[in-house]
């Protein structure tokens, strides 16, 4: 397994393209873009359409590890959950990106934005927004406020946004989704839920002449890397993963 999934219950590598203009929805190419990727992952036999429009193929969820993609109005995605190392979900991302282009018309002129996303999940039964607060603090500006009597915490949900360039088009998002509500925290029955903390590298607008969103991906990638490793995994990771193990 990769060096991730020891961090948390459940890990996960998601791709999302952003387009300006809307994606082609015909049966044809939808159908023709979908088996070029099931011939690369035959396991991946599970089509359908939301009712929204969004075109699905993923492999079979009951095994707590699979692989999907899809293609939105104007979004074109790629994820694996509990991969066996982020090479392998890496892998299905740029064939993804290799094949836009020829099958669905994605120039990348056309891009909005490109974004890499590591996802770490933890199973908790209990007030998640109490936990991270615990787990993590608050700001001095805020310490006060949770030392009220009598006075539960029932949203916090922390977040970051980094721009890593002077025209602030290549940013970095560090944010934690709580599943606890006021309804829970007054009843006191939390059900087992999903704590989610998301590393986001995004590069926004069209890329140059000389890039393509296969190499865009490589840069995310680092960027990714580079988070998680000298910041996440010690400062938010295995503070909330040391918290849950105490409750």
């Amino acid at each position: 397994m990769n060096d991730y999934s020891s961090l948390c219950d459940d890990f996960y590598v998601n791709m999302n393209l952003g387009t300006e203009m809307e994606l082609p929805n015909n049966r044809e190419t939808v159908l023709h873009y979908f088996e070029r990727i099931q011939k690369k992952y035959p396991t991946m036999r599970n089509f359908y359409c939301r009712e929204k429009g969004d075109f699905v193929l993923e492999e079979d969820k009951d095994r707590g590890h699979y692989r999907w993609a899809t293609i939105e109005n104007r979004r074109v995605c790629s994820g694996q959950v509990n991969p066996q190392s982020v090479g392998e979900a890496l892998e299905q991302h740029r064939l993804v990106l290799e094949l836009a282009p020829y099958m669905l018309s994605v120039s990348p002129l056309d891009c909005e934005a490109l974004d890499l996303l590591f996802g770490f999940d933890f199973t908790y039964r209990g007030n998640h927004n109490q936990l991270v607060a615990e787990a993590l603090g608050l700001s001095p500006a805020l310490e006060r406020l949770a030392d009220i009597p009598g006075a539960s915490i029932i949203n916090h949900e922390p977040s970051i946004t980094l721009a890593l360039d002077e025209d602030c088009r290549t940013q970095c998002r560090l944010s934690i989704e709580t599943r606890t509500n006021a309804y829970q925290v007054r009843t006191g029955d939390f059900p087992e839920e999903q704590l989610s903390v998301y590393l986001t590298a995004r590069q926004y607008g069209s890329l140059g002449p000389d890039s393509t969103f296969v190499t865009a991906l490589e840069n995310l990638t680092q960027i990714c890397h580079e988070m998680v490793d000298s910041h996440v995994i010690e400062n938010v990771l295995r503070p909330l993963a040391r918290a849950i193990a105490l409750k």
